[in-house]
């Protein structure tokens, strides 16, 4: 039997390789489509032609297998539609984009150099006090230090041998995630909430993966303001709606207000400055020029509200509008937050420096 090899090169993927590749394309463009699958495909149908992604070892035909066998996606009734396992991919490789795009030597996924009482252990050791867990005894340095007095032949252990690692002391943390769903979100032709939701993604399984315990809930906004499931993330879509800012404040303080979390904080991705909230009588008051007093009045009272419960606000922002930059100086001042401004390809670096600063507290300074 003859087998034909190509030529090797260091940008040569391997059949596997390839098909992962492929299948995270296939996620990316799930969000696009909001999770139709059918239509994901047909646009990966088109970009494996236009791009040659596809041969003759792994055809489209094959890759829709490929993808069933995998657990990703599932067809009822000649019609594909996503699994669980499909949703969770999308999570993953979110996720993996983003911390991938974090340039080399930038902030980022690092850990805090103070320690303090916690339950995650470091390679530092410290003499043992009462109330230490004796889980965290480092034996190796206990024993040592006991040769070292007595030698081997008169072993005796004393306290002043005992040495225990340093553990990071870990604070839980509520975090709303707001995302702004208004139409200008589509507008004039540019997708700003395809990356949005990936850092939304790829924010809940950072959480999930590495702390399972915190509270995360996702909030979108857009005339009025809802809870939704992470579940329903790859799903959202824009709609003909305007920006109530204050309701989804609202909604995130309410909701943080039931955590004991040591930190509560808010993340808002928005391109738009506020342009409606509920008047008294709970109907829709709207205006979308400029600043209108008493739109933004009502939304700073709320930032303000939120601060005097301790939530703080970190605003996102993916348009450099001149009302929304006017509006988010003043929401900041009120909080006493923090703003950004990014580029829609390194939004995720931001808000995962912020969230992992804001998990790790000095012990004795809280």
């Amino acid at each position: 039997m003859r087998y034909r090899y190509s030529k090797w090169t260091s940008e040569s993927m391997t059949d596997e390789q390839r098909l992962e590749s492929l299948a995270s394309l296939f996620s990316y463009l799930l969000l696009q489509t909001s999770g139709d699958v059918n239509e994901a495909l047909e646009w990966l149908r088109q970009l494996a032609e236009e791009y040659g992604l596809l041969n003759e070892n792994l055809t489209m035909e094959e890759l829709i297998d490929k993808l069933k066998e995998m657990g990703i996606i599932e067809e009822i009734n000649e019609e594909f539609s996503l699994t669980t396992k499909g949703i969770q991919k999308i999570r993953q490789d979110a996720l993996k984009e983003i911390f991938n795009s974090l340039r080399k030597g930038s902030v980022g996924y690092h850990e805090m150099p103070q320690t303090g009482t916690g339950v995650e252990r470091v390679s530092e050791t410290k003499k043992w006090t009462p109330g230490e867990a004796p889980t965290n005894i480092d034996l190796t340095t206990t024993l040592t230090n006991a040769f070292k007095r007595d030698g081997i032949e008169d072993f005796t252990l004393k306290e002043e041998d005992l040495e225990v690692y340093e553990t990071e002391h870990m604070t839980s943390c509520a975090t709303v995630l707001m995302l702004d769903i208004s139409h200008s979100m589509i507008l004039y032709g540019e997708d700003r909430i395809t990356p949005a939701k990936q850092v939304a993604l790829a924010l809940s399984e950072l959480i999930m993966q590495k702390y399972p315990k915190d509270y995360l809930a996702l909030v979108v906004f857009g005339d009025d303001a809802k809870l939704v499931s992470l579940a329903e993330l790859p799903f959202l879509t824009v709609g003909p709606y305007h920006t109530n800012t204050r309701a989804g404040l609202q909604l995130a303080r309410n909701l943080l207000r039931r955590r004991r979390s040591v930190n509560k904080q808010i993340f808002m991705v928005t391109d738009g400055k506020p342009s409606a909230i509920f008047d008294d009588s709970g109907r829709l008051y709207k205006n979308s020029f400029g600043l209108d007093p008493r739109i933004v009045n009502k939304t700073l009272d709320e930032a303000v509200a939120c601060r005097r419960e301790k939530v703080a606000i970190s605003t996102f922002m993916v348009a450099r509008d001149p009302y929304l930059v006017n509006f988010v100086e003043e929401l900041t001042k009120a909080n006493r937050g923090r703003a950004y401004y990014s580029q829609l390809q390194n939004l995720g670096e931001f808000i995962f420096v912020d969230y992992i600063r804001n998990r790790r507290k000095k012990f004795g300074a809280m």
